[in-house]
């Protein structure tokens, strides 16, 4: 049976002898189509350096591990072929991803370029050196801006208009480090290689210019540990997971509309 000889990993010349594409398509192609797909990419891989990275297992990893953010953590996201294939914040961290792995190779002039191409088309500017962790939102992504020195831990996610910047024009280590399990709301700016703590919250449109302990929720420009300084408040959550933006509000203000 024509099913029998796709299942059985015949090769393309056998199985294009033995059926025509209308009866490949309606007799479980798909599978061997996709089968034959990566093949030829690990193929083609072998033959051009500039492919191998996009087949890298760790590269592999991580964009699972984004998937699975993407779907779980925004509500929008409908399913993990509308992630892959339409969600430009997934999109622009595996192409970052990609430019980065250039980047170590010391392919630097390629990696920018394709730091340039990733800002013209998705609206997202992280320099190809920083290093981002698995299980990374970036929700929306517009205006997303990350410098050369920063460094995202895991399950971080990080919504719109968020710059992860220096303070001027001082080279070195200059960038903020964002620990796991980080929630940085939209607009927040993050400046100076400052460090984020594991399971910190930071409030939309905060300004953040010295180092949140782990746990902790900061807000405000310039940013303040809810709670206070001395006894800030701590939560148990995982921010970065929970995606919970508010529930700090109750207990920072008692402005009622």
């Amino acid at each position: 049976m024509p099913g029998e000889e796709l299942r059985s990993g015949s090769s393309p010349t056998q199985t294009q002898q033995m059926l025509s594409p209308i009866d490949l398509a309606n007799d479980g192609g798909e599978a061997w189509v996709w089968i034959q797909i990566k093949a030829e990419a690990r193929r083609d891989a072998e033959t051009e350096p500039a492919l191998a990275s996009y087949l890298d297992p760790n590269l592999r990893s991580a964009t699972v591990a984004d998937l699975i953010a993407a779907r779980y953590r925004d509500p929008a996201c409908v399913s993990f072929s509308h992630c892959l294939l339409n969600y430009k914040g997934f999109l622009a961290c595996q192409a970052h991803r990609i430019a980065h792995k250039l980047w170590t190779e010391s392919r630097r002039p390629l990696a920018l370029a394709l730091q340039s191409r990733i800002s013209d088309v998705f609206a997202v500017d992280i320099h190809p050196a920083a290093e981002i962790g698995k299980g990374i939102l970036f929700d929306h992504a517009t205006g997303v801006v990350v410098g050369e020195t920063a460094v995202i831990g895991n399950n971080v996610s990080i919504l719109h208009h968020v710059t992860l910047g220096g303070t001027g024009k001082a080279g070195g280590d200059r960038h903020p480090k964002i620990g796991d399990g980080v929630l940085i709301g939209a607009g927040a700016t993050i400046l100076g290689n400052v460090k984020i703590g594991k399971g910190a919250k930071i409030g939309a449109g905060s300004v953040v210019l010295i180092d949140v302990p782990p746990k902790t929720t900061v807000v405000g420009n310039p940013a303040r540990l809810v709670g206070g300084k001395d006894q800030p408040r701590r939560h148990d959550e995982v921010p970065g997971e929970s995606m919970d933006h508010t529930s700090f509000i109750s207990e920072w203000s008692d402005y009622v509309i």
